[in-house]
């Protein structure tokens, strides 16, 4: 064996032993720590249907739902981290798979960055958007009052002296 070679396999072992295994790249790694890993669900355990967020819904209402379903199926905090991703997909769930991994803590850090993160990203309406929408509006409104009047004075008329 020449030196080369035995650098490379003593670079393997360390690697396999610090956890980095024999795939170089992965195109999913989990973005919560082994601790988090590690929890299995008990025995028996039945998942319960969550509510998938279709980023237009509202954010605090789906995280709440989430929670709520979690507690009353006895999932706790620590296992929420593995559960949340049952409830994401389109941008939502893009966000959750550009986690570095082993970057999220507990469910608390979750929680927060998807709120701050998907909050950030949904829909900006612009100015001329806002304008077209209070102009419909004005013309539906005054179009409405205006039949109403118009409706009230036709029946004014109709009506014997």
């Amino acid at each position: 064996m020449v030196v080369e070679q035995i650098q490379d396999l003593i670079a393997y072992a360390i690697k396999i032993q610090l956890g980095g295994g024999a795939c170089k790249d992965h195109l999913y790694n989990k973005p919560y720590t082994k601790k988090d890993d590690s929890l299995y669900m008990p025995h028996g355990y039945q998942p319960p249907k969550f509510q998938q967020f279709n980023e237009t819904g509202n954010l605090k209402q789906h995280v709440a739902h989430f929670i709520e379903t979690c507690y009353n199926a006895g999932t706790d905090d620590d296992r929420m981290v593995k559960q949340f991703v049952r409830t994401l997909k389109g941008i939502a769930f893009d966000w959750y798979i550009d986690f570095e991994p082993k970057s999220i803590d507990d469910w608390g850090q979750m929680e927060q960055d998807f709120l701050n993160r998907i909050y950030s990203t949904q829909r900006t309406v612009s100015m001329t958007e806002l304008t077209k929408q209070r102009t419909n509006q004005y013309w539906t409104t005054s179009t409405s009052s205006a039949n109403l009047a118009l409706s009230a004075r036709t029946d004014y008329l109709k009506s014997p002296l």
